[in-house]
């Protein structure tokens, strides 16, 4: 049995995809028996839990082969990460009781970095579960080529892509999610000893430049990317109903900064193969 948290979600979606068109059993773990009608249409077990709750966590790991585990984002923690904090804990207390085979654990690129930033959650993560006996493996993507969703409206009405990564020209890993949920699927069937790290990218690493490319050659128009100024974040993240802007905002520097990026060198780094025009063009069909 292969357990999914996060089903519901772009990566978690894309996995399930995968192992069930490999013949997998797989039991998805959902907080709404509603979400996951779906999934049991397709002949998925269903397990009701939260992210909060060890009891019902514990039971929907039992018996895994394999589990896969995607806490939920939060885009607007409080300091010192409370809400991460209380996820962690009640997955560690879960896995601790049910003691499946083997972890995927979707982490993130950058996750090794010191600085705190939006990302440290994933740091949290891995630092309490590499404290456990069972063998896990830290799935870090580079950044989302979905995020390009936010960019849609704007390059289609104005033209323009808006971009907090800069320079414009500055290349960064970025990884489709259906790429994602295929390594996923992979390297939950694959056996190994204590802790492993595996860390993904596209086909090439892409700039702002690049994006606004992509959407031009969707859109079939000009489109340029033009650079959000440093200075003006934090009012136009609180103005956007954060309370909590700095840890997304030092995120932001990191990319722009280098300090958030892979930790191993780039010929060990796993290639996906989805180009960003092809993310772009099904954003735009939507």
């Amino acid at each position: 049995m292969y357990v999914i948290t996060g089903i519901t979600g772009q990566v978690g979606g894309a996995l399930a995809n995968a192992l069930l068109n490999a013949g997998k059993p797989v039991r998805a773990v959902v907080r709404d028996g509603k979400k996951g009608a779906e999934w049991a249409a397709r002949g998925c077990e269903i397990a009701l839990a939260t992210m909060t709750d060890a009891d019902a966590l514990a039971h929907a790991f039992e018996g895994a082969e394999a589990v896969f585990i995607l806490p939920p984002p939060e885009f607007d923690p409080a300091p010192g990460f409370p809400e991460a904090r209380e996820v962690i804990d009640t997955i560690v207390a879960a896995v601790a009781r049910s003691k499946p085979r083997r972890i995927v654990c979707l982490s993130t690129i950058g996750a090794q970095a010191t600085q705190t930033n939006l990302l440290t959650q994933r740091s949290l993560l891995e630092e309490a579960l590499r404290k456990q006996a069972i063998p896990v493996t830290f799935l870090r993507p580079g950044w989302f080529m979905e995020n390009c969703a936010w960019d849609v409206d704007s390059a289609r009405n104005e033209g323009i892509v808006r971009s907090f990564l800069q320079p414009l020209d500055r290349a960064i890993p970025m990884i489709a999610t259906d790429d994602i949920g295929e390594l996923a699927a992979k390297l939950m069937q694959e056996r190994w000893p204590g802790v492993r790290i595996v860390e993904l990218e596209g086909p090439r690493r892409t700039s702002p430049d690049d994006i606004a490319a992509a959407f031009a050659q969707v859109l079939g128009k000009p489109v340029r990317a033009q650079a959000v100024p440093r200075d003006t974040w934090e009012a136009l993240f609180v103005s956007q109903g954060m309370k909590h802007p700095t840890p997304r905002i030092q995120m932001l520097d990191g990319f722009n900064e280098g300090w958030i990026d892979f930790e191993r060198q780039r010929e060990h780094i796993v290639k996906g193969a989805t180009p960003l025009v092809d993310v772009i063009r099904k954003l735009v069909a939507r």
